[in-house]
């Protein structure tokens, strides 16, 4: 059982992509203490989500039409916004960095990212948030550990990738099948999207690792007999996650070959 959190985070989610909404959507709020008010599918619609529901923490995505998260965070600033912002994005360029930086994000997460990472940065978040709350007054111990926060969160880059990879973070307690082998992931029907299933699902990485772990849509759909359509569905979605990526391969006439290739070999399922 969680320990009862004496407040809630409440969370506004900027993400142009749906399924990675959902998915982002169900990790935040499986850390103890959080629960995503609001999800907004660009940069205009989050500000207006922002002044309307008035949410502690955003999770901000760079790269997004109509309005990306640069600007976002620039008018966040602007409007001076009572809002802290993480970014978790794609995005690893310098310049990018250093702009979030200086508009004060408290996080920057690049995907594909590693699940502890993110979630030790919503309990330390969360940590702050409550000392904040709670408190008037601060001690220079208690700020100095505030102020440390990215100091620990940085450190599980040595987590190993096999066991905690999952792009876009879903998080696997005591809900989910533990393992340090992909193939072994098993995710609720609820929390897939409409129209997977996880038993296909488990099949599918499970005809992936069989087969050497590089498989077309059609070759997997061969493999675990469902309709190609129905393979590219369960292929785009573990790419979302981070389990796989596609990879094109260009040889001799015709059109090029999309493929998509696991993260790491998971073991053979039985």
């Amino acid at each position: 059982m969680q320990e009862q959190c004496k407040h809630i985070v409440q969370v506004v989610l900027i993400e142009d992509d749906p399924m990675v909404q959902e998915v982002n959507r169900m990790f935040i709020e499986r850390v103890n203490g959080y629960k995503v008010i609001g999800t907004a599918g660009n940069g205009q619609d989050g500000l207006r989500m922002i002044e309307e529901l008035k949410p502690d923490l955003i999770f901000l995505d760079v790269f997004m039409p109509s309005f990306d998260g640069i600007s976002t965070l620039q008018e966040i600033r602007a409007r001076n916004l009572p809002v802290d912002v993480i970014v978790v994005t794609a995005a690893k360029e310098t310049e990018t960095l250093r702009a979030m930086m200086r508009n004060g994000a408290v996080d920057y997460i690049i995907k594909p990212f590693k699940l502890e990472r993110v979630k030790r940065t919503l309990e330390r978040y969360r940590d702050r948030y409550e000392t904040l709350t709670d408190d008037h007054t601060v001690t220079q111990e208690q700020l100095d550990r505030i102020l440390q926060m990215g100091d620990e969160i940085r450190t599980d880059s040595t987590v190993n990738d096999e066991s905690s990879l999952l792009g876009q973070s879903v998080l696997r307690d005591k809900n989910f099948i533990e393992s340090s082998s992909p193939a072994e992931l098993f995710i609720p029907a609820e929390e897939l999207p409409k129209g997977l299933n996880p038993v296909t699902l488990k099949q599918v990485l499970a005809v992936m690792a069989d087969r050497g772990g590089k498989l077309s849509a059609e070759e997997t759909a061969e493999g675990v007999g469902i309709a190609r359509v129905t393979a590219r569905r369960y292929l785009e979605y573990l790419s979302k996650i981070g389990y796989v990526h596609l990879e094109v391969n260009y040889g001799g006439v015709g059109r090029p070959i999309n493929r998509y290739v696991l993260h790491s070999r998971p073991k053979r399922l039985k």
